[in-house]
């Protein structure tokens, strides 16, 4: 037998010698009750030891008989002599051998022992299941090897293999690596999110002094990073910064933004800053590219905040503050008269939102068709299902002769879909929440009108996009466009109380997000006939559904003395429900953010409203949802309602902790 498995014999042997004069220690000192039970557990132990070691013993037996009958012997001399460590294990992931070399690796005698005394338990497991059998820069006693796998058959049952585990030391490799990555830049794209704003609202003598703070803070900010720093337009810079530098900024959540905030030159805007990085490019040209994708990104989440996009990969740092409202209307102008132009040009146009439309989004697919009808008369909005919320305006509008064929099904819609369609997606910019991805993968014109802050998955290949996350509304939005689209243009009673109620559902009222804007699209469409009281009927609800959100405000359990969440009772299923008890547990004192979560089929609904002091919009994006600071959702699939919840306290948690 090899000396290393007698080794392993002795030092058992030693420990079951001590073992035993310790019992008899206690049994001659008259401790028979301690001693006898001792005697027994010793006894018992012993035997499964000689079992165990029997075992070990056949097992080592039948690997040398094979080892031996196997191979000739040049290949046992190669296999001992080899540079480089490796081992034998049986399938159980048993220690059979293993050459000298393996003491490098190891730091001890291993023989005899598991495997996963030396090697990650999660990478034992991918070894012993056969599924891979190549693994990269593994840390063993402060070296880094490549373990590489092979498996053979043993003994004369083809069935049973052993495994032949070799490692390659790749230390200096991983070093190098690591040098370089270190050595490796990213690109930072700096822009002040509201310059001109900050500026206008700041007294006339000290309006140099503010640009010159904001300019002393992001030089000392590049100059801290040893980065190479340009301006390139006014309130607009390009850093080249190492990637170790990068790492410490993520560490200390890029305390930059919360710095620049708090400049103060009698400026009543705060002064705030939005970061796009692009990192791990392959030439310059990508890292920039990534950097300009970054920064859009973050300028469409509502500014304040840092977008890092390595590759496909995109991270979020910041984005807690509410966004501020542009109060000129020239974007909408030239968006509005760019789409007129798009219209004429195209086939037919489909205006589509997303999946459950509320009446924000029916409001604007309404107030684009009623003027988009007078340029190009094909014409649809795509509605599959009109839900509750809906339904008292969609019929209203159908005893309109305009409104016959208005309506049509995302089925009906990819038949007449073409080249030259255009698709006009109204409140929603992420894929996986428009109303049909068929329809969306199959139109070559698309154009984004939408308030929701930019979501990981955004869509990218839009020819035309207005995304306004300082605005209420989608309804507020089309509002301000539609005054410029055509002179002639007069807007039904109907169509304008369409809107309205999409301003009123995501304003509450006027009481969220609501801005000098907000108010004046409302008064244009009060003036254009919209009435109020038929605006009030849109929310009422009947007993059966009062006292359905009754019962899932009841539910509501308060966690962190200020957030709400409250679970729907399984004989719900209706998603508008769950949305407003979530609006109306804000009413509870001391209450500043709620969630309701709902189960619908096989998909879990998350509603998340907030005053702005928590913003619900990070929390549900670590759940792959999104929205705005004060509301926001999420839908995950095949998922248990109580694993979402674990989740989303999880996701709470951990905001209110970067937060604090």
């Amino acid at each position: 037998m090899d000396n290393r498995y007698k080794n392993f014999y002795s030092s058992n042997k030693v420990y079951m010698i001590i073992t035993s004069i310790l019992i008899v220690c206690l049994i001659f000192y008259k401790h028979y009750v301690i001693g006898t039970i001792s005697l027994i557990i010793f006894l018992i132990l012993l035997a499964y030891n000689i079992k165990n070691l029997r075992l070990k013993k056949d097992e080592w037996r039948k690997f040398v008989e094979s080892f031996s009958s196997n191979l000739d012997n040049a290949t046992r001399s190669t296999l001992i002599k080899l540079p480089f460590p490796l081992i034998i294990i049986s399938e159980s992931g048993n220690v059979l051998w293993h050459n000298q070399g393996i003491s490098d690796v190891a730091g001890k005698n291993i023989l005899g022992s598991n495997i996963s005394e030396i090697i990650q338990e999660e990478i034992v497991t991918k070894i012993l299941s056969k599924k891979i059998d190549k693994y990269e820069y593994i840390k063993l006693n402060d070296r880094y090897y490549n373990i590489h796998t092979s498996i053979i058959s043993t003994y004369e049952n083809k069935n049973e293999k052993i495994m032949l585990i070799y490692f390659y030391d790749v230390t200096d490799k991983y070093k190098l690596k690591e040098e370089i990555s270190r050595l490796e830049w990213s690109v930072f794209l700096l822009e002040v999110d509201n310059l001109d704003e900050v500026v206008k609202s700041t007294p006339e003598d000290k309006k140099p002094l503010l640009i010159a703070q904001i300019e002393r803070y992001i030089n000392s900010y590049a100059q801290n990073l040893n980065a190479m720093f340009k301006k390139y337009a006014m309130g607009k810079y390009v850093l080249v910064v190492q990637n170790d530098k990068l790492k410490d900024e993520v560490r200390k959540k890029f305390e930059i933004l919360d710095q620049i905030r708090e400049i103060d030159m009698g400026n009543t805007l705060a002064v705030t800053l939005s970061i796009g990085i692009g990192s791990a490019g392959d030439t310059p040209i990508d890292k920039y590219k990534y950097a300009s994708i970054a920064k859009e990104l973050a300028l469409g989440r509502g500014g304040d905040q840092i977008v890092i996009k390595n590759k496909e990969k995109l991270s979020f740092y910041g984005g807690k503050t509410k966004e501020v409202e542009k109060r000129t209307k020239v974007r909408a102008r030239v968006i509005g008269q760019s789409l007129v132009d798009l219209v004429r040009e195209s086939s037919n146009v489909l205006v589509m939102g997303h999946i459950n439309p509320d009446i924000d989004c029916i409001g604007g697919g309404i107030g684009l068709y009623s003027v988009l009808r007078n340029v190009n008369d094909k014409c649809h909005i795509v509605l599959d299902n009109a839900n509750r919320s809906v339904t008292y305006i969609v019929e209203k509008l159908k005893a309109y002769e305009e409104y016959n064929n208005a309506f049509i099904k995302s089925e009906a819609a990819m038949e007449i879909i073409d080249e030259k369609s255009l698709l006009i997606l109204d409140d929603v910019n992420s894929r996986s929440y428009v109303l049909s991805e068929r329809l969306l993968d199959k139109a070559k014109k698309i154009v984004i009108i939408d308030h929701h802050r930019r979501s990981v998955n955004y869509i990218e290949n839009a020819i035309l996009s207005y995304v306004e996350p300082y605005a209420s509304s989608t309804s507020e939005l089309v509002t301000e466009m539609i005054q410029y689209m055509d002179e002639d243009y007069n807007i039904r009673p109907v169509e304008a109380e369409a809107l309205l109620a999409g301003i009123c559902v995501d304003t509450k009222n006027f009481y969220f997000k609501t801005g000098v804007r907000t108010f004046e699209a409302a008064a244009y469409l009060r003036k254009n006939g919209a009435d109020t009281i038929d605006v009030k009927k849109l929310f009422s609800s009947d007993l059966e559904s009062y006292i359905k959100k009754s019962q899932i405000i009841e539910s509501a359990k308060i966690v962190h003395d200020k957030v709400a969440i409250a679970i729907c009772p399984k004989d719900i299923q209706d998603n508008i429900l769950a949305a407003q008890a979530a609006d109306e547990l804000l009413n509870i004192t001391g209450i500043q953010a709620s969630f309701v979560l709902i189960k619908i089929k096989n998909e879990i609904l998350i509603s998340g409203r907030s005053f702005g002091d928590v913003n619900v919009q990070l929390i549900l994006e670590a759940l792959g949802g999104g929205g705005h600071i004060t509301m926001a959702g999420a839908k995950i699939k095949s998922s248990s309602i109580e694993d979402v919840l674990i989740d989303l306290n999880e996701a709470i948690d951990k905001y209110l902790r970067e937060g604090e």
